[in-house]
This record gives structure tokens, C-alpha cells and sequence, in this order.
């Protein structure tokens, strides 16, 4: 006779393994209705807000499973098959970093990869690596035994469910996708950083939620009243933004025009100011109570603190700044 195990309680399982569980629920049954880039992506950017209102950590794993999908698709080559569960890890820090070299009628990666979202519920990645002929892109089966998640190297308590681990690689065979430096330069790039922006103001939106709720219940004092209305303005802006945003890709999805790097800085900068500003006018309106009180609040807080400072703040928008001209700065009103 075989027994079905108990399942685990929510509150005894880690964060890793939460947000692993709903992962693999949303590859099977959500994910193959998102539009890819280039169709329908105003729709795209909606479901990856939906994500991260829902739970951030949730939506960086799925953001990275679905922009896979995208590069592939993009590059050529098959998209992911039924069951598997796919990442992007593309940090490229000072150090020594990954290395590929040919191998055979093949090639073979080694080195050290940050920042794995997914190290130990993605099955395979889209791992970037330096070879004798440029910056390059590799697809991974993470079933290999010389890929080994490093312990002890994402301790953090923002984004902790996104199990963002260092990955070790030990001659790995690997596929390359694309030719050298064209993970970069394709148009799909700058528009998956318009995805991930899409993530983070779902993050705001789990934020402003009790703020919302203060408001329905009919317990807002005037200067709370304030901050909610400065609020709503907010994300209601960058809603609209993206949606706009989704609709210039698809009328230009191979950026024919050279749009997708200016469009790609200007909607990423708003969206990290908006969610700066809701974190703090959300904190000023209802103090510490929900973040010592409400355990979804305060992770949410958390989770969207880590999560948009992958923008690059005064470095993206210094070179928005250099890229903006008289005819550049009006060309979009």
C-alpha cells in the first residue's frame, strides 16, 4: 500500500520552497497563455503585474521563465518543452565570471554565475558566458552534476523566496543560442527590461494594498487621505505607461525605428520613481503597524526594497540624460 506524504503546512515550509511550488503551478497551467513580446504585450505587461502583486519573488522566477521563452523564440531556436522551468542568469559583475570554450562540435561552461533566481527549481537557463569570440549565450540542462548551487550565498530577507543563489559550473556542456554578443544587441532585450519593470509596480501595488483597505473601511485620517490620492495617481501613470509602452513594441516589434533603448530607460526610470515614492508615502500614511503586524505587508516591503534596485538609479538615467536631444525629448508626446 502506498501513502500520499502530508502536505507540508504554508507556515513550516521555507520561502524557497513556497515560492518553488508556485512556480511550477504557474509554467503549467498560466504561463502558455502569455503573450510573447511583439503580440498583444501591453497583455504581456499585465500579467507580469498581476505576478508581482500576487508575490514578487513569485514573478521574478516567472519573469525570467518567460523571457526565455521570448530569447529563444527570438534567437531561433525551440521554445521550452512541457515540464520545464527556465531562468535567465545574465549578472556579468567584476570578477572572473563564466567561461565557455568549444568542446567537440560543442561547447563546455565553467566559472561562477550571482544572482540564479530559481537555483533550485529551474530545470534549465539561458546562462551568459565570455568565449574566445565575445560575450555569448548558453542554454543549460541544470541536471548536469557540475552545475551546483553555491549555499549560504543569498542570506537575503528581501526577495528571500526568489532563491537568487550563486551557481558553480564544472565543464557543463551547453548549447549556444545566438551568435556572439546578440543576447545583447536583439530588440527583445530592451524590451524585457520593460517586463521586469511590469514586476515591480505589481510590487507597488502589494504595497499600497493596506493603504487601500484603510480607505474602504472608511479609516483614513486627511493627511493618509493625501498620501493614498498621491498614490493612485502613481501607479495609475505608470499603468498607463506601460500600456502604451506594450502597444509601441508591437507596432514596431524589431525596432526598425531605434526606439526600444530610449522607450526601454525612460519607462524603467518612471517605474522605479513610483515605487520609491509608494514605499515611502505608504510607510508615512500608516506608520509601523502593518509592517510589524501584517506578514504579507511587511514581505512585500521587502521583497520590492531588493527587487527594483536592479535598476541602475543615477547610472541609467545619466545616460538617459545623454541620450535625450531637442528632437528625442518631444518625439513620444
Amino acid at each position: 500500500m502506498t501513502l500520499t506524504p502530508p502536505k507540508t503546512p504554508d507556515h513550516l515550509r521555507t520561502p524557497e520552497r513556497r515560492t518553488a511550488d508556485l512556480f511550477a503551478a504557474f509554467v503549467e497551467r498560466e504561463a502558455p497563455g502569455v503573450p510573447l513580446p511583439g503580440t498583444s504585450t501591453a497583455r504581456r505587461f499585465a500579467a507580469l503585474t498581476a505576478l508581482g502583486r500576487r508575490d514578487l519573488s513569485l514573478a521574478r522566477l516567472a519573469e525570467g521563465h518567460l523571457d526565455a521563452a521570448a530569447i529563444l523564440h527570438e534567437l531561433g531556436q525551440p521554445l521550452p518543452a512541457p515540464g520545464e522551468r527556465w531562468g535567465v542568469w545574465a549578472a556579468r559583475p567584476p570578477g572572473p565570471g563564466t567561461r565557455a570554450a568549444r568542446s567537440g562540435g560543442g561547447w563546455r561552461i565553467s566559472g561562477g554565475k550571482p544572482y540564479c533566481s530559481g537555483a533550485h527549481s529551474c530545470t534549465h537557463a539561458l546562462v551568459t558566458a565570455d568565449a574566445d569570440d565575445g560575450y555569448r549565450l548558453f542554454a543549460v540542462s541544470l541536471d548536469h552534476p557540475g552545475a551546483e548551487p553555491v549555499p549560504g550565498t543569498w542570506p537575503a530577507i528581501g526577495m528571500a523566496g526568489s532563491d537568487s543563489l550563486h551557481m558553480a559550473f564544472t565543464d557543463v556542456p551547453a548549447r549556444a543560442v545566438g551568435d556572439a554578443e546578440s543576447y545583447l544587441t536583439r530588440p527583445g532585450f530592451q524590451h524585457g527590461g520593460i517586463g521586469v519593470a511590469a514586476c515591480w509596480l505589481g510590487g507597488a501595488h502589494a504595497v499600497a494594498a493596506p493603504l487601500y483597505e484603510r480607505a474602504a473601511a472608511g479609516r483614513l485620517n486627511e493627511h493618509a487621505a493625501a498620501h493614498l490620492g498621491a498614490v493612485d495617481v502613481l501607479l495609475h501613470t505608470a499603468e498607463t505607461v506601460l500600456r502604451r509602452a506594450g502597444d509601441d513594441i508591437d507596432a514596431d516589434p524589431l525596432d526598425t525605428r531605434e526606439e526600444a533603448r530610449l522607450r526601454s530607460l525612460r519607462v524603467r526610470a518612471l517605474v522605479e520613481k513610483v515605487c520609491t515614492e509608494v514605499l515611502d508615502r505608504v510607510g508615512r500614511a500608516t506608520g509601523a503597524g502593518p509592517l510589524c503586524h501584517d506578514e504579507r505587508h511587511a514581505r512585500a516591503v521587502a521583497d520590492l526594497t531588493v527587487y527594483v534596485r536592479q535598476h541602475h538609479a543615477e547610472g541609467n538615467l545619466a545616460e538617459l540624460g545623454r541620450s535625450v536631444t531637442p528632437d528625442t525629448a518631444t518625439e513620444e508626446q
